[in-house]
């Protein structure tokens, strides 16, 4: 699933190339990927919009529309929004096209369907469901070091669900979880509340540090995530553990060893991660 350096990266990609442009015309080809309201309504909504500005909230990619309405966007697991030449055919799985003024589109494509789109009114986006209890930004100003420590010493969870759990903190999935416990030599099966204020620090800096890394590398492609331009990230190639099960561990040496925790696979070190 795209986690935050993803969905910020395609932000990053769209943001500048989508902003001040209209919304001419839009195809609905799957209608059930329209979420609210229906297709035809969604259509008729969105028809000669301008685009204001596009944003990100957790794994949330927002086009601010004119009118006061806000387009909300989850890629799920393998959704992909790209902008490209409105003269080339479709890709495969394209479920929604936006035709634009400027002779480009948008299309978002989804091979396992679980993505997206909600369009409402901005006054009403805090009321959307998914959307209402996100957490914290982990890159924002309220995800301090203080904040990390009063909320783990109250939470008798395991740590990987927990920084999983997106009314914590939003945007954190299985990749950036699992790199960020890695650096901060922290087992994903501890309990939140066992965590000294040393580690909680280094969780800190781990979940900033490896969240901007993947950032500026473009996010991770393993096999469906694309920026909004149709290029692959590039952080799978400085991943330390996850997917490297039986791999050294580029501290220790040791074979990295998966688990599962909370009913989600985990990528560890034994010997690092205590």
């Amino acid at each position: 699933m795209p986690e935050l350096p993803e969905v910020e990266t395609v932000n990053r990609t769209l943001q500048p190339k989508l902003t001040g442009l209209k919304f001419t015309d839009v195809q609905v080809l799957l209608p059930k990927i329209v979420r609210t309201p229906e297709p035809g309504e969604f259509i008729k909504i969105i028809r000669n919009k301008k685009i204001l500005d596009v944003s990100r909230r957790g794994k949330y990619l927002l086009i601010s529309l004119s009118g006061g309405y806000t387009l909300a966007v989850h890629l799920r697991m393998t959704g992909r929004l790209v902008y490209s030449p409105d003269n080339l055919p479709p890709t495969k799985h394209t479920h929604v096209v936006f035709h634009l003024d400027n002779g480009h589109r948008l299309t978002f494509a989804d091979m396992r369907q679980f993505g997206g789109l909600w369009l409402v009114p901005t006054s009403a986006l805090k009321d959307l469901s998914g959307f209402k209890d996100l957490g914290i930004e982990p890159l924002g100003e309220q995800f301090t070091r203080d904040f990390l420590k009063k909320e783990l010493r109250r939470r008798r969870a395991r740590i990987k669900p927990l920084l999983l759990d997106q009314t914590f903190i939003a945007g954190l999935g299985n990749i950036y979880t699992d790199e960020a416990l890695h650096r901060a030599g922290v087992d994903p099966e501890r309990l939140a509340t066992t965590l000294t204020s040393r580690e909680t620090t280094k969780l800190h800096h781990a979940v900033k540090d490896v969240l901007m890394e993947g950032i500026e590398h473009r996010g991770t492609t393993f096999r469906d995530f694309l920026d909004g331009d149709g290029r692959a990230g590039g952080y799978q190639e400085r991943l330390r553990v996850y997917n490297r099960e039986g791999k050294p561990c580029p501290r220790c040496g040791q074979a990295i060893k998966r688990k599962k925790v909370g009913g989600r696979s985990s990528y560890y070190c034994p010997s690092c991660q205590k």
